[in-house]
């Protein structure tokens, strides 16, 4: 595994930085995040140094989706939330604010539980017509 030198998780998984381990296999390490969003809050990350979902190769998104299921079961059944968001940032615009490809667990205890994802829809400003067209064109660079 290639370890990136100024990369804090990287640092983490090389036992550099002392982590709250979680989960750990040859492909894949597991800690709590040490801002705890909510009881359980876990980063997931390849051991592999990649900078974002867009620099990840697929193989390398399989080791690391693959784990995720058996975490988070292992979140529900030791503390029993009402449900776990997963969320990964990509590149500072997204607010990515450590550049090693990362999936945070956030368990949720209901109402007022320190998590409040917030986004405005705007279905008003696409028809039917205008969905169809973004979806060809992502279609069409995905056949490319």
């Amino acid at each position: 595994m290639m370890a990136h030198e100024d990369c804090i998780f990287c640092k983490i998984i090389d036992g550099d930085i002392p982590s709250a381990k979680v989960y750990e296999d040859e492909k894949v390490y597991a800690f709590l995040d040490i801002s705890q969003v909510t009881k359980g809050h876990t980063l997931v990350i390849p051991k592999e140094h990649t900078k974002n979902i867009y620099e990840t190769s697929p193989e390398t998104a399989r080791e690391l989706f693959s784990r995720i299921p058996v975490i988070a079961n292992a979140i529900r059944d030791v503390y029993q939330p009402l449900g776990i968001n997963l969320l990964n940032n990509n590149e500072a615009a997204a607010e990515q604010s450590v550049f090693h490809l990362h999936v945070h667990l956030i368990p949720r205890y209901g109402d007022g539980d320190g998590y409040y994802p917030n986004w405005t829809t705007h279905t008003e400003d696409y028809s039917s017509e205008d969905l169809q067209s973004v979806a060809k064109a992502i279609s069409e660079q995905i056949k490319q």
